[in-house]
């Protein structure tokens, strides 16, 4: 009897319209569903980066101390809002230990494997459904004010050679050389070159009407309440309108994975990271490059005349309340960074917010679920899910099928914690 290839796909975020992407080209039938339309989900307002050159993870030493010493800035560009509870004690314990530096560097080698894969399947990608999300391959700024930080940043350039990445030091003209026609305030930055930049809403709106015309079913405004099992399998989801039967199923839910997860008594150690950003349409002379504000902790990114500044990394819980105050923080460190850019606070009603996944060590989770030998999950890729976003979907699909992976993924399985 010939196997069936239905494949059910519970989350149409980034991740998720990735693993659809590549499951189809298997010749699986997809069907993906999603809470939302579609339209507006952390997919949609981040920075837009594929980057090989974030390959250290965000547990990573002193992050722990910076955030305590930000506890009580409400501008602060990492916050974890104070509160007894259970899993975010859980969270923090791992996320602490993931933090040393023997940990992390070691982590840093995986998330490389992943991030580079990614980098080179974007090309791919784009070729297969258009050119129609700005990609630009000129690389990134790592900007620095301070001599500490570009003596940091300056640290990591061999290990990044020894990854096989293109970076070089700049000193304050050359970024100022490079930038023309924009004031720029810095002391020097350090330039990745292999990176890339997309206009992500854009890259989900171009691959979704790709998806759907090729024939990938949709069902939007449906949660996932339920999954019906046999055995050591899954046999059907549960929405609160239907029941769907598929012979596999991929669990892309985002920032609310434990939640579905929990579904298939199964426990993910994931907590909600909130990022902001605003998104300016005309700017008259715009930067040219894309560019982390190293001591700042933000990003800036520019699509011709449009720019989108963004940043922070705020633990608040399932929430999409916008603290005003952080987006003033993300707005002056860019202006203290590029005095010359012409661009004004944003009024509270056109600031976007979104909830990144994260997990304990800042790598993703990418396994099969223990117990079903049918249900793969995808997530916690927190700020890097654009830049995980093709080598997942490619992962998940190899892993669907029982084939060879890439690379190991012995460090994305769900049980290391």
């Amino acid at each position: 009897m010939a196997l069936s290839n239905h494949t059910i796909i519970a989350g149409g975020g980034i991740i998720g319209l990735c693993c659809a992407y590549y499951l189809h080209k298997d010749k699986h039938e997809v069907t993906v569903i999603d809470r939302t339309g579609i339209t507006d989900n952390c997919s949609f307002g981040n920075m837009g980066y594929f980057s090989p050159s974030h390959f250290m993870p965000l547990a990573q030493p002193g992050i722990i101390t910076e955030g305590l010493l930000h506890l009580f800035n409400s501008k602060s560009p990492f916050y974890i809002k104070p509160r007894l509870n259970k899993e975010l004690l859980q969270w923090a314990w791992q996320f602490k230990r993931n933090a040393r530096g023997k940990t992390a560097l070691q982590n840093a080698v995986y998330l490389n494997n992943i991030l580079q894969l990614s980098r080179g399947l974007i090309n791919e990608v784009r070729k297969d459904i258009g050119d129609h999300f700005k990609m630009q391959e000129k690389g990134c700024f790592m900007l620095c004010r301070t001599n500490s930080g570009l003596r940091h940043e300056e640290e990591l350039m061999p290990m990044a050679e020894q990854f096989g990445l293109q970076v070089e030091k700049l000193s304050r003209h050359k970024v100022q050389e490079m930038e023309e026609h924009v004031e720029t305030n810095v002391i020097g930055a350090i330039w990745f070159k292999d990176d890339c930049h997309i206009h992500p809403g854009m890259f989900m709106n171009a691959l979704k009407k790709y998806l759907q015309d090729i024939g990938v079913h949709f069902i939007l405004h449906e949660e996932v309440t339920g999954f019906e099992k046999n055995g050591n399998s899954v046999s059907a989801v549960i929405t609160q309108n239907q029941k769907l039967v598929a012979d596999h199923f991929v669990i892309a839910a985002g920032s609310w994975l434990p939640q579905v997860a929990s579904l298939l008594q199964t426990h993910i150690l994931l907590q909600p990271g909130k990022g902001y950003s605003h998104t300016y349409d005309d700017v008259e002379k715009n930067i040219l490059y894309p560019a982390i504000l190293v001591e700042g902790r933000c990003a800036i990114t520019p699509w011709q005349q449009m720019l989108r500044i963004g940043g922070t990394m705020e633990f608040s819980g399932l929430n999409h309340e916008i603290l005003m105050r952080r987006m003033q923080g993300i707005y002056q460190n860019i202006k203290m960074y590029y005095p010359g850019l012409q661009i004004q606070m944003p009024e509270q009603e056109n600031v976007w917010c979104g909830l990144r996944p994260v997990s304990p060590d800042g790598l993703p989770y990418i396994d099969k679920l223990p117990g079903y030998e049918n249900v793969i999950m995808a997530g916690g890729h927190a700020m890097l899910g654009v830049s995980q976003c093709t080598g997942t979907g490619l992962l998940v699909s190899q892993m669907l099928q029982n084939k060879p992976t890439e690379i190991d993924m012995h460090p994305f399985r769900l049980n290391r914690f």
